[in-house]
């Protein structure tokens, strides 16, 4: 197609995203109803209804006359300001990227992750390996076929690595947890030999009717729009925000571990918060949503840990738990409840992980992906290895496939090389929190006082406001500077030697 002029071009860009936007929007909804209410029974015609709506999606965004599109609009950048230059751009590279993978592998790709999520739910269950051990294979054959179309002059790992956070690469990875393993294990090592809190009271009886009342405190509490923002229940927490007005969080409750569904909130909160600050005109293009998954994490580890489990919040929230739970938290403080709720100990179960620790679960799950995509490890020997890295990183033994490698759900989802970003995250966290307090004051002073919409703002003006604009390098080293893992490493290591009289 001809454009006669730029304006043209760009309301022909405009018409694409919002029809784009559209069935992402549609497809986002029926996977998270699929994840909290649809009836099992429901999978083969949702699977149907997914594969018509990614078949029309990939017609449009593998169109070759986008090309010529955003062709057309980069060479006539000087006719465009910075957003429409970076929407071309972003634009382009999806169009270029999906019109690399056959619509029928896309189409059938897409069939599979909505089939795996139920086969891995039961799975996990019934502490079941062999039966979704099959669906794994096809999903991680498709993701190693893929990574060689996204970007063929890199390593598969590389390539999916990529997906996730652009120009990460498994060297600057590896270098990573290297400087996180030499800060982590020696604190891991000197906790072991001191008390440690009680925290038995975390696990007495805690009705999930009333966990149900918490977790809308608890949204309130972080300044969640519940106009914008819903709360419902799935196997595995999760957040998917569709646009600024419509952001999506779960949790799972247990009657016995009111933690857990406590900082899957706060956690699941951080992302909703991202998702619904970024600035609104981004809607239906480009431009919306988080730049990439390693800022998201940094969002939700924010919340989750440097306020979620700060003594500050903990007080200003104990007095409600206690109207809520009075008999489970008789004759407990709200200083014993911050010292539960930082227990440090190596475990199972990553996100109910402590702070210190949660860094290794990460990378067992990076080790295994490096091998999984590599060919080095069949799908089939999973658990063993998987309980072999377990027992070399966190020295513990892991006494089912539940609570090993079936425990998340992002292999089912086609997730693959989006595990380090949650590292990645809880260490831009620590450096945007030491950054931020020099701007605006004590972080536990602002929280404690009641004012974490100040924080909340500080993070809206330096991150979520962008969206995309910026590459994730560009972004963090605006509103941060330079990354630099010893503010995550110095974080740790200040917080649990006081913790634990070190």
């Amino acid at each position: 197609m001809q454009y006669e002029s730029v304006n043209q071009a760009i309301d022909k860009l405009n018409e694409l995203e919002a029809t784009i936007n559209a069935y992402h929007h549609a497809m986002n909804v029926l996977g998270v109803d699929a994840a909290t209410a649809a009836p099992e029974a429901s999978a083969p015609h949702r699977g149907k209804t997914m594969a018509v709506l990614s078949g029309v999606l990939y017609g449009l965004v593998a169109d070759p006359e986008n090309i010529s599109l955003t062709v057309y609009l980069l060479e006539h950048s000087s006719e465009l300001d910075a957003e429409m230059i970076r929407r071309a751009q972003l634009f382009k590279k999806s169009c270029e990227q999906l019109s690399r993978i056959p619509q029928d592998e896309f189409v059938a790709y897409q069939v599979l992750i909505n089939d795996a999520d139920g086969i891995w739910r039961k799975a996990k269950n019934e502490n079941d390996f062999e039966s979704f051990a099959p669906m794994l294979e096809k999903i991680f054959a498709y993701n190693i076929k893929f990574a060689g179309y996204y970007n063929p002059g890199m390593t598969p790992y590389n390539a999916l690595l990529n997906e996730y956070e652009e120009g990460l690469t498994t060297e600057t990875l590896d270098a990573f947890f290297a400087q996180l393993r030499k800060a982590i294990v020696p604190l891991v090592h000197a906790i072991s030999g001191k008390e440690q809190p009680d925290d038995s009271f975390l696990n007495r009886y805690y009705p999930i009717n009333v966990q149900r009342d918490f977790s809308q405190f608890l949204m309130d509490s972080i300044g969640i729009d519940k106009k914008r923002c819903t709360i419902a229940e799935t196997e595995h927490p999760f957040t998917s925000g569709c646009n600024t007005d419509d952001v999506r969080i779960t949790t799972h409750y247990y009657e016995n571990d009111v933690a857990s569904s406590l900082f899957s909130v706060i956690h699941e909160g951080g992302h909703a918060i991202y998702d619904m600050g970024y600035d609104p005109r981004y809607n239906g293009t480009s431009l919306a949503g988080g730049v990439a998954m390693s800022i998201h994490e940094s969002q939700s580890r924010f919340y989750e840990n440097i306020i979620g489990r700060s003594m500050a919040y903990i007080r200003t929230i104990f007095p409600k738990m206690q109207e809520l739970f009075p008999e489970q938290l008789a004759g407990v403080t709200a200083e014993d409840m911050y010292r539960a709720v930082n227990k440090a100990e190596p475990s199972l179960i990553r996100i109910e992980a402590d702070e210190l620790t949660y860094a290794l679960h990460i990378m067992v799950r990076y080790e295994l992906e490096k091998q999984l995509i590599g060919g080095t490890l069949a799908v089939r020997d999973l658990p063993k290895a998987w309980n072999a890295m377990v027992k070399e990183y966190l020295g513990i033994d892991v006494p089912d496939d539940a609570r090993g490698c079936l425990q998340d759900t992002h292999w089912a989802g086609g997730l693959i090389g989006y595990f380090p970003s949650y590292a990645l995250g809880s260490a831009y966290a620590a450096q945007m929190k030491a950054v931020m307090e020099k701007e605006i004051g004590s972080v536990d002073a602002l929280v404690e006082a009641g004012e974490i919409e100040k924080v909340t703002a500080w993070l809206g003006e330096h991150v979520h406001k962008y969206g995309c604009l910026y590459t994730p390098g560009e972004l963090f080293e605006r509103s941060c500077g330079k990354f630099d893992a010893k503010y995550y490493t110095d974080y740790l290591t200040e917080k649990f030697s006081a913790l634990y009289n070190l």
